[in-house]
């Protein structure tokens, strides 16, 4: 018996088995950022590109459709913005929706705000904290709607889908203590 218990041990081995589970949010935000991240790189490449030649002629700028020029002027709002929507943030004047956009808040100042907090409160007025926040929120639709347009897999029927991966992204890129919308609705910091 105890022979025939170290034969059936001695056949047996332990092999290592990788798993890898791919969801299907995972598989649509891959299609997503791939499409997002190629526009990125398509403006970066046309924004950097020299309009000279190697013969040293001045070469016309790449003409692009309206919709890709609204997309890099998209981009370039929120880049351009990003600094006071971190600051939003901080603040709580702004959470990220699960919508993929900015949702304002009360803009009150913290208790315990910090110096610069205080002083860059200080400088923003309700007209212009609205304006920089209907701005980034009109460009992330931009951006939104484009990923529709450009990738062959979607369509207007993806869009709710599309707006919930920005609401992650944005979520995740967002710093600790950010407002955020769960996925049950709820407004918590994370």
């Amino acid at each position: 018996m105890l022979l025939l218990a170290s034969l059936l041990f001695a056949g047996c081995t332990l092999a290592k088995v990788d798993v890898n589970v791919v969801s299907e949010r995972t598989s649509l935000e891959n299609q997503v950022l791939g499409t997002y991240n190629a526009l990125s790189e398509d403006v970066l490449l046309v924004a950097s590109v020299r309009g000279v030649s190697p013969t040293g002629k001045v070469d016309a700028p790449q003409k692009h459709s309206p919709e890709h020029q609204e997309a890099a002027q998209a981009l370039e709002a929120i880049a351009f913005h990003a600094d006071d929507v971190d600051t939003f943030k901080r603040l709580g004047w702004v959470g990220e929706s699960l919508e993929g956009t900015l949702a304002p808040f009360e803009r009150a100042l913290p208790e315990k705000a910090p110096a610069d907090l205080k002083a860059f409160a200080a400088r923003f007025t309700e007209g212009e904290f609205k304006q920089v926040v209907d701005e980034v929120n009109r460009s992330r639709e931009i951006l939104m709607l484009r990923v529709v347009r450009t990738n062959e897999n979607f369509t207007a029927k993806d869009l709710p889908a599309i707006r919930k991966v920005f609401a992650r992204i944005n979520r995740q890129n967002s710093a600790p203590g950010t407002r955020v919308q769960g996925d049950d609705g709820k407004w918590v910091n994370q």
